[in-house]
């Protein structure tokens, strides 16, 4: 049988790539938008839309972008804002196209993440 595709608390059902492929592209357009967004706006309303972000993420299985999405709302919460933004969206845009959806793959984009935290 295909992969599951989760969605919701514990339900789940075929992996279904034409929609995958749907929620990485509207995921891809809502970075986009931050992104140009970034430089003028508030932490918190930013925030919002990454909590957005990773709410829709995490209802599909894209666990590397609701790794990423975390430590781009401490990023946010800890005062980066404007342009150092554009680094943390560019990583979480990759990270929704990242095909890999298990735990090595968090692990690598949580540590790439650390980095720029700790930078």
């Amino acid at each position: 049988m295909g992969k599951a595709l989760r969605i919701g608390h514990g339900e789940s059902r075929p992996h279904d790539p034409a929609r995958l492929d749907s929620v990485r592209a509207d995921l891809t357009a809502r970075i986009a938008a931050l992104d140009v967004r970034a430089p003028y706006a508030r932490a918190r309303d930013l925030a919002v839309d990454v909590d957005a972000i990773r709410a829709i993420a995490h209802r599909n299985g894209l666990d590397p972008a609701v790794t990423v999405a975390h430590f781009l709302d401490s990023a946010l919460a800890r005062g980066e804002h404007g342009s150092l933004i554009h680094g943390w969206l560019a990583l979480l845009s990759d990270a929704v196209r990242c095909e890999r959806r298990d735990l090595a793959a968090c692990e690598s984009f949580a540590a790439a993440c650390s980095v720029r935290l700790a930078g």
